[in-house]
């Protein structure tokens, strides 16, 4: 059967293609599974950095909707065909036959290339398919028998056949492609090539499903004649806001849409799962004769650059940047931080035990232009990465950029009641212990221990565990299938906060800080990187109660959001311009001298008549102010935003999504209607008191509210889901905050669900002292209900 097909081929170039005998073709597979393995093809090219046209893709998408599944298998493989290596058949008895596909042969010197593979799994068989060529570098046996690749030429000095070994190959297979095949009659794969070399190199290329399989007369095995494209070494000019040298992020593109280095074969501190890569003034990336555009940013507080430039086949390139800010709270003392990253254990890296080391992960927070990144070692790699706690801050910090080693409370006996952050720890090792199966299994001890030497404590990625139900626009409760309105952004108030419906308590988040807050011990709790309305509901509520823990950010990288480090971030006030100073930065975070969110709007100066956020008043307390009598208050805040002056098909995209549904705090989600204004909410005891627009484009907006007070009052400012600030407590004639009765019972009624869903979980030994406190938090908020006079 000959066919000839004329594809427009985004990925690896216009593309007019014959198809002759030996290659295989497909009549007819079942549609579904069909369709969904390619979605997935898809997806896997987008990830590493290799995707397909626009033009392929909504050929792709129109091939879907064909009716037979004749019609979807024809139609599928005249898009894919024509980007393919290699055809493979598989037949009946698991033999494995190789053909030559269609696609250009280019390869890149010192860097990789993907391609397809055909697969026609007649036998179907599910086993791995493997790539294998004598051009490639040797596989031998080291000294103490095991199996390693030689990393450089070097490496085969004297072996024999080193001139005909300039490639390297090897088989996409990771997420979201399948480990194996999949059995179906039809499907593609990804190879992926290297080239040591430059000019025309002839390569054999054979794969087989195990061995054994290869089919007889050399037939599982074709030469490849491959174009390997010269490349060069681009230097990099990385100019800051003012001039000076510095680090920024990176998305290379070529004109097929190709990114540089190919992430899937990148090593730290380049990391596989991101597009960017993070290089500073004079560092280079090795790139090919070509056109590229480029994607440079150093984090929320910079305007995203997008430019173009062009490298030739001569040495000593150098391609300028010059980044720009649109804020600068560093210049008003506001310094940001993300005290929940980690360096290994999350399944994104290549070995999770024992993950990166710190000069690579300094590399991410000085790219992403964090002056503070606190690195949590955890359970699944907390005996490799501990090892690199000191009790201070590391010696790779600068002025400007500090980075701390401290611990997250994760996969250790309390984890279920609640993941903890412990920061500025002295020792992190809990007493007696040398295991982490033999720390405490409820967590109210650790967080004791934490302060007790003097630490900083909270509970991470707090709103799991605490999901609320789905509201109607009027918040009705809804019936199954109904549509919900209240998880939705779009610029308007989340009027349901504080939600008196019970969360399960089932999750890992902040579930027992319900019982720690009314012990004193918990600092804070961390937000951003959960729902917002799970975070802030609870908090709301034992604010209301008169209860003084603090809101911060984080991230939690790159476990929940890989992308980048700082996605969620705290501001902290710290006077005077001499350098970052990690005691007084986390000082801040337990005080509450802070605001946190997503670092695209900023609520700076908060104060309430002359008490600002986070320092003392008349009477010494922290954000205190005192009235002797009911009256008005000031409330004062320097605010910004920024979002692109019209939004954009992503930007709705994000818009669109329930607020349960990443990501969960963002400015597009604040937008009102198709303007550029976002609403700013003066919050008291959890309502929303007053509400003001502003535009967002990056300018400083000085704002000023009066509100009036009855009674005692907490009083924050938000721009929901972007932004926080921590509250100012207002004492009148010296009585307590008692905000709200129905929180007072929502807290008393949710220790008893936490308990039922907790202490089955405690050990035996320890439960009846976790039942006493469990206890005096009821008593606690019994105590409030009683003396509330406020619904």
């Amino acid at each position: 059967m000959f066919r000839v097909l004329f594809i427009a081929c985004g990925l690896l170039g216009t593309v007019s293609v014959a198809l002759g005998q030996g290659f295989p073709e497909v009549v007819r597979v079942e549609r579904q599974p069909l369709i969904e393995a390619t979605k997935r093809l898809v997806e896997a090219m987008d990830f590493i950095g290799q995707p397909f046209s626009d033009e392929d893709k909504q050929a792709l998408d129109a091939a879907f909707q064909l009716e037979t599944d004749r019609e979807v298998t024809e139609a599928i493989q005249d898009v894919l065909d024509p980007h393919c290596l290699a055809g493979v058949h598989i037949n009946a008895e698991s033999r494995v036959k190789v053909s030559e596909g269609p696609c250009p042969k280019e390869l890149m010197e010192q860097g990789w290339r993907s391609f397809l593979v055909k697969v026609h799994n007649e036998a179907g068989i599910n086993p791995k398919l493997e790539i294998e060529s004598p051009n490639a570098h040797a596989v031998y046996e080291r000294g103490n028998g095991a199996r390693q690749r030689p990393k450089t030429d070097d490496d085969l000095i004297d072996r024999p056949e080193v001139e005909r070994r300039f490639l390297d190959v090897s088989m996409y297979d990771s997420q979201p492609m399948r480990g194996g095949l999949s059995g179906l009659g039809l499907e593609y794969r990804i190879a992926q090539l290297y080239s040591r070399d430059v000019g025309k190199r002839e390569a054999q290329i054979s794969f087989h499903v195990g061995q054994g399989t290869q089919d007889i007369g050399f037939r599982n095995s074709v030469p490849i004649l491959f174009e390997c494209q010269p490349a060069v070494d681009v230097t990099l000019g990385i100019l800051d806001h003012d001039g000076t040298p510095t680090m920024a992020a990176l998305v290379i593109r070529d004109r097929l849409g190709r990114v540089y280095p190919n992430p899937s074969k990148r090593l730290a501190p380049d990391f596989f799962f991101h597009e960017q890569v993070y290089r500073k003034d004079g560092e280079t990336v090795r790139l090919p004769p070509g056109d590229y555009t480029v994607t440079i940013s150093r984090g929320p507080e910079y305007e995203v650059e997008r430019t173009s430039f062009t490298v030739s086949a001569s040495p000593n390139q150098r391609v300028p940047f010059q980044l720009t800010r649109w804020i600068h709270p560093a210049k008003k003392g506001w310094i940001s931080g993300d005290h929940h990253v980690h360096a290994a254990g999350c399944a994104h890296y290549d070995s999770p035990t024992e993950g990166v080391g710190p000069e690579d992960m300094m590399r991410h927070i000085l790219g992403e232009d964090l002056n503070v990144g606190c690195v949590l070692s955890w359970g699944p790699c907390w005996y490799t990465q501990k090892e690199y706690f000191e009790g201070a801050t590391h010696e790779l910090s600068t002025e400007n950029y500090l980075m701390r080693y401290d611990v997250e409370v994760s996969g250790f006996p309390s984890s279920h009641a609640g993941h903890l952050c412990l920061l500025r720890l002295i020792e992190d090792d809990y007493p007696g212990t040398t295991l982490i199966e033999e720390w405490p299994s409820w967590t109210l001890p650790v967080l004791k221990w934490g302060k007790e030497q003097g630490g900083v404590v909270g509970y991470s990625h707090s709103g799991w565990g605490l999901a609320l139900p789905d509201v109607g626009p009027n918040g009705q409760r809804l019936r199954p299938g109904e549509t919900p309105q209240r998880l939705r952004g779009q610029g308007k108030a989340v009027d349901t906060l504080p939600d008196y419906e019970i969360p399960p308590f089932d999750g890992i988040g902040a579930n027992e800080y319900v019982v720690t807050a009314a012990h004193g011990v918990c600092d804070f709790i961390s937000a951003v990187d959960t729902p917002a309305i799970w975070e802030l509901n609870i908090w709301y509520h034992t604010l209301n109660c008169g209860l003084r823990s603090r809101i911060s950010g984080e991230t939690d990288f790159p476990c929940i959001y890989g992308d980048r480090v700082g996605l969620g971030r705290v501001y902290v006030k710290q006077d005077g311009d001499g350098p970052v100073n990690f005691d007084t930065w986390i000082q801040g975070v337990k005080n509450g001298r802070s605001y946190c969110g997503d670092g695209l709007s900023h609520l700076m100066d908060f104060r309430v008549n002359d008490v600002a956020v986070g320092e003392p008043g008349t009477s010494g307390e922290i954000s205190q102010l005192d009235l002797e009598e009911p009256g008005l208050v000031t409330v004062q805040c320097e605010v910004a935003a920024l979002l692109e002056p019209e939004p954009s098909t992503k930007t709705q995209m994000i818009r669109q999504r329930r607020l349960d549904q990443q990501p969960y705090w963002h400015i597009e989600r604040c937008r009102i209607g198709d303007t550029r204004k976002v609403p700013v909410e003066l919050i008291v005891n959890g309502q929303v008191a007053e509400r003001v627009e502003i535009e967002a484009d990056g300018e400083i907006n000085d704002l000023k509210f009066e509100t009036q007070l009855d009674h005692s009052s907490w009083i924050a400012i938000r721009i929901l889901p972007s932004c926080h600030t921590n509250p100012v407590f207002v004492e009148i004639d010296g009585k307590p905050i008692r905000g709200s009765r129905r929180s007072a019972e929502w807290c008393r009624d949710s220790v008893d669900v936490c308990w039922k869903s907790k202490s089955p979980m405690i050990r035996e030994s320890e439960r009846e002292e976790a039942e006493k406190a469990y206890q005096q938090a009821r008593d606690y908020y019994s105590q409030v209900l009683s003396e509330a006079v406020v619904d």
